[in-house]
């Protein structure tokens, strides 16, 4: 696993790196659509989105980025949960965590996907997180 830092993401108009996408872990069916919910108030309801499982911790984000949109929806997931944007504006991903503040979708852990991260297994960035 290659060292990486952390950066504070600032509210512009800048696409953050990789496709436009969100991994979602540690959300079962009871909160996905509450999510989708909050998603779609911040107008990225229509941002692909996959719901990461237990099966997935030794993928690295280069290979869970590329999964189809949907998938992993409404299944169980016992993984910490977290929420990996990739693509989308920052301004975007500071409308989203106030949103999910607000609609008390809480105790997620945040990440961005980057070049350094995406090297990484899901375990990994979930243990650094």
């Amino acid at each position: 696993m290659t060292n990486g830092t952390f950066e504070k993401a600032t509210s512009t108009e800048k696409p953050l790196y990789g496709p436009r996408r969100l991994m979602l872990c540690g959300f079962g069916p009871d909160i996905q659509t509450n999510f989708h919910t909050a998603l779609e108030m911040v107008g990225l309801g229509d941002t692909s989105s996959v719901w990461l499982t237990d099966d997935q911790c030794q993928f690295r984000l280069s290979e869970l980025v590329k999964l189809d949109d949907g998938t992993g929806w409404g299944k169980e997931s016992h993984l910490p949960r977290a929420i990996i944007i990739s693509g989308i504006f920052e301004k975007e991903l500071h409308n989203l965590m106030r949103v999910c503040k607000e609609a008390d979708i809480r105790n997620a852990l945040w990440a961005v996907l980057t070049p350094v991260s995406e090297t990484w297994k899901l375990q990994d960035l979930l243990d650094e997180l």
